[in-house]
């Protein structure tokens, strides 16, 4: 069918592009059942292009790997958090029970209830955390949703920096502008191109492929004491509240020493470390599968010990391992 002329108006680069390539293979038996294809970028210490696959500078939005470049500009602006609670502002949280107390203790800092939170209301991310808040009765709430961390500290932001916490998510807040400025700095990408709506009703920016890893390699090279070292700091010492049990950013944290990483939705994560090698990609038809393997085939290439069960995304038959997802990146 042909593309109407009104979606190639608005359809990002990303994702109506011949430029893309394959970053990994799904391989059922002996024959590969389908493909993922996108973009992905790796730079080295020194900021060099060392691989990649596709076209770095290609447009997307990283949604949810955005989150420690706003916390960077939250920090910024007044917001006292670290530790945990910094990791918090950082997550795409399961909804553990330790997630909600550590968004109900944002809100508390600040003089605020989670009645000031403005997300959308959601059940728990994660299997159990969201059996479990059915089990009790809950309904869908913004303290459950995956974002609620970031909104409690937007929140907090706003009372520290002494502005309106009503209205904290319209473009136009001093909150959001605060925001878009560091998302402009960090990428290095300059002012961003496209504007809109994420899933938890704060504004998204664009950036490039290339730019979201630029932005995590500034902000695991930081120097001590910096907003963006702060970032690093919490995001590295605690990864579990960044995502939870068994969710793939938590894991590779845990799993590589001084690791920095925050996936997103539609495909997307970045990766950085203290010496500056970093990685980003977007997987253009937006799963998730093929990221752990994505991102540490990638990691390896840049020559990070990455452990061996990192990774590892199985093919399942008969409820048992038939294949494997396997990357498909330049050595």
């Amino acid at each position: 069918m042909a593309v109407s002329r009104k979606l190639r108006r608005v359809a990002s680069e990303a994702v109506i592009d011949d430029r893309a390539q394959a970053l990994a293979y799904v391989v059922r038996g002996d024959l590969v059942e389908s493909v993922h294809r996108g973009h992905l970028v790796a730079l080295g210490a020194d900021g060099a292009l060392v691989a990649r696959c596709g076209d770095a500078e290609v447009t997307c939005y990283p949604r949810s790997s955005l989150k420690p470049v706003q916390a960077v500009a939250m920090l910024r602006a007044g917001l006292d958090l670290d530790g945990e609670l910094l990791a918090l502002a950082c997550a795409s949280h399961s909804g553990e029970l330790r997630h909600l107390d550590g968004v109900r203790r944002i809100l508390a800092g600040a003089g605020r209830t989670e009645d000031d939170l403005a997300n959308t209301a959601d059940h728990p991310l994660g299997d159990d955390a969201a059996a479990a808040w059915r089990a009790a009765g809950h309904a869908p709430s913004p303290l459950a949703q995956n974002c609620s961390g970031k909104h409690a500290a937007m929140i907090a932001t706003c009372v520290a920096a002494g502005w309106p916490v009503d209205g904290y998510p319209d473009p136009g807040h001093p909150l959001q502008k605060a925001i878009r400025e560091a998302v402009a700095e960090l990428t290095g990408d300059g002012r961003p191109v496209h504007v809109t709506v994420d899933g938890c009703g704060a504004p998204l920016y664009s950036c490039t492929v290339a730019g979201l890893a630029r932005a995590f390699a500034t902000i695991a090279t930081a120097a001590p004491g910096t907003p963006e070292h702060r970032v690093a700091a919490a995001m590295a010492a605690h990864p579990e509240w960044v995502g939870g049990t068994g969710r793939t950013a938590s894991v590779l944290m845990a799993g590589i020493p001084g690791l920095v990483c925050k996936d997103g939705a539609e495909g997307v994560c970045a990766a950085a470390l203290p010496d500056g090698r970093a990685v980003a990609v977007k997987v253009l038809d937006g799963s998730m599968r093929p990221i752990p393997v994505v991102v540490t085939a990638a990691l390896r290439v840049l020559g990070v010990d990455v452990p061996h069960q990192l990774g590892v995304v199985p093919v399942r038959g008969g409820g048992r391992p038939v294949g494997t997802v396997e990357a498909v990146l330049p050595t």
